[in-house]
């Protein structure tokens, strides 16, 4: 498949309700399929992602000492395997696009779905970016400041032009922004690679005091549940990404026995990456110093690297600057399933009508996320986005077990014990209900936020009979807008690699103009 077709089909892969898949035979059959797959999901879909450069300090700050803190970053992985479990059983029941906006909708009803998708669009992807951007700055920022923290009016400028920079890329041309991503991906490695050896030499040379049982459940403060329950909110921020697991059911061979194939080997590999990051990063700084900085691969490699200490802020910097552009790349998926199902403006699910780019829905997200920037405290953002984003797993977990119960005979081609969603549904309640003890002004906040969608929905979504000049109001925006972005609702795709004509998608929206006709896509779609 060309680059085009994939960037063509990914942007519109949710106005359908499957996948063409890719070329099998290019990437050497299900075993070298399955790798590939794993490959895509550790990285493109940002499970290894730029949240480890981050999250060890908000972890370390809440957990109270060097042992609990591992034991968060264990406990996180095994939770995030189980629902990964759970999800990818969901996937294969209700085979549609969109994740669990799809599952809630279908199973809790429409104002549950939209709920989902309002909080998403409002606060999810905005809020993962902004803090992506601010490492970025971060990283950037502080080998500048040395001694000191970098301005924070620094910090919200630098995130602020990454993003603007990175949206017109993505606004401009799919092929700019895949490229951009497999580029920047190398940085990711890089970091995460020196940190892991340099770690290694550490404790083969005996620096390993903070590692001792003795030393490491040392508290340097009072232990506390509701700050243990913030630290499993910022170590699920690094796993971000897990969820996207069961999106890739088509492009596996034999998916219903390689996709828990894929879950068992991809999860715990992260797993191992990310306690084995944070073991090395305790070799070389206690506890005081790592939360004494706001870039902790930054300082890991002043003390380490020496003269060539720079390599570590720069691969830090690639990495992130790789994921703010990955997770735009992205967003837009949730856009289209959104509209597709009324719940979200038709506009917003449009594409250009020559570079095939989703030019409103970058627009969009681009604005939410420049408004989250008014603060520059990323463990602020990562507690809010993590209790809402937690909030909807478990909503969607137990989605499954009402499920089991409102169609127990349904065909469920993956179908695991229901031991495992009452497990993750256990600590969810533990999760939430800690959490919004601990931090009850800014949990609170996200739910409140949550909450607008409800009069939204009955007045947007639920009220079919709205007077004629509503509606006409809004046909005239969209008009507008598509003037504006010179966008269309995608009309058609191709086949996968073989040059068959693929799925024709429905076309749901007029053209510009009445004297448009028939929607003309450039050769570039």
């Amino acid at each position: 498949m060309s680059w085009k077709e994939q960037a063509f089909q990914m942007f519109c892969i949710l106005s359908v309700d499957y996948t063409q898949g890719w070329n099998r035979d290019s990437v050497g059959g299900g075993t070298g399929l399955l790798l590939h797959i794993l490959i895509r999901i550790a990285l493109h879909c940002n499970i290894i992602g730029s949240g480890i450069f981050v999250s060890p300090k908000g972890v370390m700050e809440n957990a109270s000492s060097v042992g609990l803190a591992l034991i968060v970053w264990i406990v996180t992985g095994i939770i995030t395997a189980i629902g990964a479990l759970c999800y990818a059983e969901l996937g294969v029941t209700i085979p549609k696009s969109g994740g669990d906006y799809s599952y809630v909708k279908d199973i809790f009803g429409g104002l549950a779905g939209f709920l989902r998708l309002w909080i998403a669009v409002l606060v999810i992807y905005p809020t993962n970016q902004a803090v992506i951007a601010l490492t970025f700055s971060n990283y950037v920022l502080q080998p500048l400041f040395p001694t000191c923290f970098p301005p924070e009016n620094g910090l919200r400028l630098l995130a602020a032009v990454c993003l603007l920079l990175l949206t017109w890329v993505n606004c401009s041309s799919v092929r700019w922004a895949t490229r951009v991503q497999d580029i920047f991906t190398a940085g990711k490695l890089l970091a995460l690679a020196l940190i892991i050896i340099m770690g290694i030499v550490q404790i083969c040379k005996g620096e390993y005091y903070w590692l001792e049982p003795a030393h490491a459940f040392e508290p340097f403060q009072e232990y506390d549940v509701g700050l243990i329950a913030l630290a499993f909110l910022q170590g699920s921020f690094a796993y971000g990404g897990w969820n996207f697991l069961n999106y890739v059911t088509e492009e596996l061979v034999d998916p219903y026995v390689n996709l828990p194939r894929a879950i068992f080997i991809s999860i715990p590999l992260v797993t191992f990456v990310y306690v084995f990051a944070n073991i090395a990063y305790v070799t070389a700084m206690s506890p005081q110093e790592l939360l004494a900085s706001n870039a902790v691969a930054v300082t890991f490699g002043e003390k380490l690297l020496g003269v060539m200490s720079w390599i570590m802020p720069i691969s830090v910097a690639l990495s992130t600057f790789g994921g703010v552009n990955g997770s735009l790349f992205t967003s837009s998926r949730l856009f289209f399933a959104g509209a597709r199902e009324g719940h979200l403006p038709s506009l917003l699910a449009m594409i250009h009508v020559k570079r095939c780019t989703p030019i409103p829905a970058l627009l969009f997200t681009c604005l939410s996320t420049l408004l989250m920037l008014c603060t520059s405290d990323m463990y602020t953002l990562i507690n809010y986005v993590g209790f809402i984003n937690y909030l909807f797993y478990g909503v969607t977990v137990a989605g499954q077990i009402v499920l089991r119960i409102k169609a127990p005979d349904m065909h469920r081609p993956i179908r695991i014990s229901l031991v495992w969603p009452v497990i993750y549904l256990l600590f969810w309640a533990f999760l939430l209900i800690f959490s919004l003890y601990s931090e009850p002004i800014v949990c609170g906040l996200g739910m409140a936020i949550m909450l607008t969608g409800v009069p939204v929905y009955f007045l947007g979504v639920y009220w079919d009979n709205k007077p004629e000049c509503f509606n006409s109001f809004v046909a005239k925006m969209t008009y507008l807008g598509q003037k504006f972005c010179v966008v269309v609702y995608p009309g058609e795709t191709k086949g996968a690699g073989n040059g068959e004509e693929g799925e024709e998608l429905k076309e749901s929206q007029a053209p510009l103009s009445q004297d448009d006709g028939e929607t003309q896509k450039s050769a570039d779609c």
